[in-house]
């Protein structure tokens, strides 16, 4: 990977740049295991939902917060990057331990040694050694994209793009409880600048369309530019989904996510056919691989991507790239800390022209600590991309051993 316009200043120191950066050598990965516990309104208002939970997944782990593996990458001249990843069993499927021991005991070999510039092949050769693990190995990915960053001193959507944004309009999302409460949610985020909302639904047809009616009478229609997309979390069969959403499609809906199982991507092609509202695949979405299946198929209409899947900037890059190709939207959603909130920013900003759609990133709404030192600026309905060499946050030291869950785990070549 080379930054944009590293040959600016002519061919000849061009090559000498990439020359020097090439030299970098990836020599020591260090991991943290971190509980974060969610703010306790936050806590209060899921408890309401269905299922404990703020959302109709019909899950019995429980979710009192997020679990994450914060990633430190350091080159041989002592620059580190850095990244995490959030993991909850129901979504992602492993757990803090299982992304550790794949890292310590395989991935890391593949990284160790080589350069962060290098990423490509170092994605490609976890790629051909390590079937799946797009969590684990998205943890490495976006860790080498901040060393780079650092090493250069740029800012990661510099390097990506010659014309990055530098605000970005954000979405919020608003978890299932009851109509009237959902409502008054969305309409505090209106007041504060939002103007798309994500609405967690999934109590059937009737009750779906209730939430909607009474979020649209809060925040006003298509027209006065709201805009909302809805998340079923696999709440239905196909019939039933086909139901939900039409009931819903006169309120005018952007985008409706995961109606039914997450391996069910005939049943996703099967609704996808018979509504008219663009379909997003989250929960049966890891890898890029994953997005281009369903795509085939006719099962989405709008690619949905994360700091988990689908395994990375490489990997998103890719995706956005194919969505464009196919006509389609992006979203980039997450409940995240700092980190990887800058670094979705950073990726939203290198591509705004080509999403469609506002990204949500609602982790320092959730959760009580974003173990960044200096918070992301998200006032008025808005993100400034952070500023800055690589995704442009530093890890707060301190936060990150209170809320650690064991020692970390120090891999060197």
């Amino acid at each position: 990977m080379e930054p944009a316009a590293v040959d600016d200043k002519g061919p000849a120191a061009g090559a000498a740049a990439r020359k020097r950066m090439r030299a970098h050598r990836i020599v020591r990965i260090e991991l943290t295991g971190v509980f974060v516990p969610f703010r306790e309104v936050v806590s209060e208002a899921m408890a309401a939902g269905r299922g404990g939970l703020g959302m109709a997944i019909g899950a019995e782990e429980p979710w009192p917060g997020g679990d994450f593996v914060i990633c430190r990458m350091s080159a041989d001249d002592g620059t580190a990057g850095l990244y995490e990843v959030m993991l909850w069993l129901p979504e992602t499927g492993t757990t803090v331990e299982q992304v550790v021991s794949v890292i310590r005991d395989h991935l890391s070999r593949y990284a160790l040694g080589e350069s962060p510039f290098e990423v490509e092949r170092i994605v490609g050769r976890m790629d051909a050694n390590v079937a799946r693990n797009e969590v684990a190995k998205g943890l490495l990915d976006m860790a080498c994209y901040d060393l780079m960053g650092r090493i250069v001193g740029r800012p990661v959507c510099e390097m990506l793009s010659r014309r990055p944004a530098r605000e970005l309009p954000m979405a919020a999302l608003i978890p299932l409880i009851d109509p009237r409460s959902m409502a008054w949610l969305a309409r505090a985020f209106h007041d504060s600048g939002v103007r798309t909302f994500r609405l967690k639904l999934g109590s059937g047809a009737e009750g779906d369309a209730e939430v909607v009616r009474a979020v649209r009478e809060a925040v006003g229609g298509p027209g006065e530019g709201s805009r909302l997309r809805v998340d079923y979390n696999q709440a239905y069969s196909r019939d039933d989904a086909v139901a939900a959403i039409k009931a819903i499609e006169p309120f005018g809906i952007d985008v409706a996510e995961q109606p039914v199982g997450a391996t069910n991507f005939v049943g996703m092609a099967e609704v996808q056919g018979r509504v008219d509202t663009p379909l997003m695949a989250h929960e049966g979405c890891f890898s890029l691989s994953d997005i281009k299946t369903l795509a085939e198929l006719g099962g989405i209409g709008v690619v949905g991507l994360n700091s988990e899947r689908p395994g990375g900037i490489t990997r998103a890059l890719e995706a956005i790239d194919f969505a464009r190709s196919r006509g389609m939207g992006v979203v980039i959603h997450n409940q995240t800390l700092g980190i990887a909130s800058a670094a979705q920013l950073h990726l939203a900003a290198a591509r705004h022209q080509w999403l469609g759609h506002s990204p949500e990133l609602f982790g320092h709404v959730m959760l009580e600590n974003d173990l960044i030192e200096c918070g992301i600026d998200y006032e008025g309905g808005k993100a400034n991309v952070p500023e800055g060499p690589g995704w442009g946050v530093e890890l707060d030291e301190e936060a990150l051993g209170r809320y650690a869950v064991g020692p970390t785990v120090v891999i060197e070549q």
